[in-house]
């Protein structure tokens, strides 16, 4: 459930959001309290601070502020976007449920579902995402929930909500949208039907490559569910990086709308470069999903593949001669990042598997930054010859 919007901007949220009355000799920016104590009051346990259960000054302003942004009742930050999505999923199935997940998926969170949870006595079914029958076909009385990742890491493939939020809502599912790519600048998949939003916070609500962590967004009675799971397994964030994603968080709107420009910009240099064969990026009027994305989305991100004409022999070259993108893996910072999937997310499968969802050998994901657009064009180009 999605609350009413706030009147504010999100640009306005980002930067204040949450914050505290300031009074005359305060602080601008808000101090780290650099403290896993908390003196506890005598003869209760109401009001118990400790870092490990995600309630302290630094992880509490934040969590408010990132539930606003997604425009729901409460927000959860754990250590990285991966215990994100453990914690949140296993608040939701037990062993004998059944979860549908889209089989288009970034590769850690594969390997959870068809290895950990199945471990765990859960099964899990992976749908074609583009094929919205399949999700009733796949359906069981067992099934308790929906996993879907949209746009898709690293295709950048954009689904079409509609369909599957209706059979959620028709049979009581809870709909859990991995939303990394988009932001809350791009996509708030609560206006969408979705129940709970998760983001890999390392990526873009950081935006500097230096931080781990990981949100789920959703109603205050699942989020304290989760919370419990998290106090559990351990995977509380640190208050230094909750210090730094606030500060991250505060240039979250302005960053993505230059990653959006300088992205659509590249895009369309790409598709006239005679070294690459494929251009994957949604903002272009060729990408299968375009008119989805044009629909749903309200920036088309700054996330984009291309496929080497040469195959793999020649993405050795070509990032070898790269001067200003990083050959690196991770997303969504102000430093422009190139990497091959085949050697990151998707190590553990093989040629043909990856080929078979649309990641053949040649295939490099772009992480495009807040440069000069014309620099990095220059970059490729260059790297290309």
């Amino acid at each position: 459930m999605s609350k009413k919007k706030d009147p504010l901007a999100l640009s306005t949220l980002a930067l204040h959001g949450a914050a505290d009355p300031r009074h005359a000799g305060d602080p601008v920016v808000p101090p780290i309290v650099q403290s896993v104590n908390y003196v506890q009051e005598i003869g209760s346990a109401d009001g118990l601070r400790y870092t490990r259960y995600a309630n302290t000054p630094n992880v509490e302003r934040l969590q408010k502020r990132l539930a606003m942004l997604e425009g729901a009742e409460g927000a959860l930050l754990l250590g990285s976007g991966m215990a994100a999505t453990a914690c949140a999923m296993l608040t939701l199935l037990r062993p004998g449920d059944h979860l549908l997940s889209s089989s288009l998926i970034y590769g850690g969170t594969h390997r959870l579902f068809t290895e950990e949870f199945v471990g765990l006595g859960i099964d899990v079914t992976l749908v074609n995402p583009f094929e919205p029958r399949e999700w009733r076909k796949k359906m069981r009385k067992t099934t308790r929930a929906i996993f879907l990742e949209s746009p898709v890491n690293p295709t950048t493939r954009v689904v079409d909500f509609r369909p599957v939020s209706a059979l959620t809502h028709e049979n009581g599912l809870a709909l859990v949208v991995d939303s990394t790519f988009a932001s809350p600048v791009n996509f708030r998949p609560l206006e969408h039907g979705a129940d709970v939003v998760i983001h890999s916070a390392t990526k873009y609500l950081n935006g500097h490559h230096d931080v781990l962590g990981g949100v789920v967004i959703g109603t205050d009675s699942y989020i304290q569910e989760v919370r419990q799971k998290m106090m559990l397994w351990g995977a509380a964030p640190d208050p230094f990086a909750c210090w730094l994603l606030e500060r991250g968080v505060k240039t979250l709107d302005v960053r993505v709308q230059r990653q959006n420009t300088n992205a659509q910009r590249i895009a369309e240099w790409c598709t006239g470069a005679k070294a690459i064969r494929k251009v994957h990026y949604p903002g272009l009027t060729t990408h299968p999903d375009h008119t989805v994305a044009a629909a749903t989305l309200d920036g088309y991100g700054g996330m984009m593949a291309i496929e080497l004409a040469g195959g793999a022999r020649a993405t050795e070259r070509f990032l070898k001669r790269l001067r200003i993108f990083t050959h690196a893996a991770s997303l969504g910072g102000v430093d422009s990042l190139v990497s091959e999937p085949r050697y990151t997310s998707h190590t553990h499968m093989t040629s043909e598997a990856r080929a078979r969802i649309g990641i053949p050998d040649g295939f490099l994901r772009i992480s495009v930054g807040i440069e000069d657009a014309d620099d990095l064009i220059a970059d490729l180009e260059q790297a290309l010859k």
